[in-house]
């Protein structure tokens, strides 16, 4: 039999065993909901994209036609990491527009007929805006030790940023 103050560090250490786990379940919770939200954000930008890629017109229309082809298809990549990351962590992996519209913070692309400016603005705004995200994302999945997360993150930060660079490359 131990002693009063064993048994008090035994219990302390139990203690912050539990809340060790609970933290830990608690960051994974989030760390899902952090990837569930960029699947649909990556989802709507690869469907904004290749919208644009179909319906591009004007003297830039060769090369932004190539540009968000390539995009496209590699956003189709990260959209099916992004889900293989999900299924990893045990969890349904959102696949419906409606779970996607949802979750995403990402517009869809004008209904009128836009600009080749106004895409270039919108595009390269929508890529800015999700590298800023990820960067937020990043820090909590670093934080969760999710370390998948944190691959999928650091890649979609530097695609975004080239990406958005990319398309910025074509303003007149």
């Amino acid at each position: 039999m131990g002693t009063p103050t064993q048994h008090s560090k035994e219990s302390a250490q139990v203690s912050r065993s539990l809340n060790a786990v609970k933290t830990q379940a608690t960051d994974t919770v989030s760390s899902v909901a952090d990837l569930k939200t960029t699947l649909a954000d990556e989802y709507l930008l690869l469907l904004k994209t290749q919208n644009y890629h179909w319906n591009i017109e004007g003297p830039l229309f060769f090369s932004l036609h190539k540009l968000f082809e390539e995009q496209y298809k590699q956003l189709a990549e990260y959209v099916d990491r992004a889900a293989e990351v999900i299924r990893a962590m045990r969890t349904k992996a959102p696949g419906s527009f409606k779970e996607f519209n949802d979750l995403s913070s990402i517009q869809e692309a004008l209904a009128d007929k836009a600009s080749s400016h106004q895409i270039i603005e919108t595009l390269s705004q929508d890529h800015t805006n999700m590298a800023i995200a990820l960067k937020a994302r990043l820090e909590d999945a670093e934080d969760a030790e999710e370390t998948s997360a944190v691959v999928l993150y650091e890649d979609l930060i530097q695609f975004h940023e080239k990406a958005a660079w990319m398309i910025r490359s074509h303003r007149s």
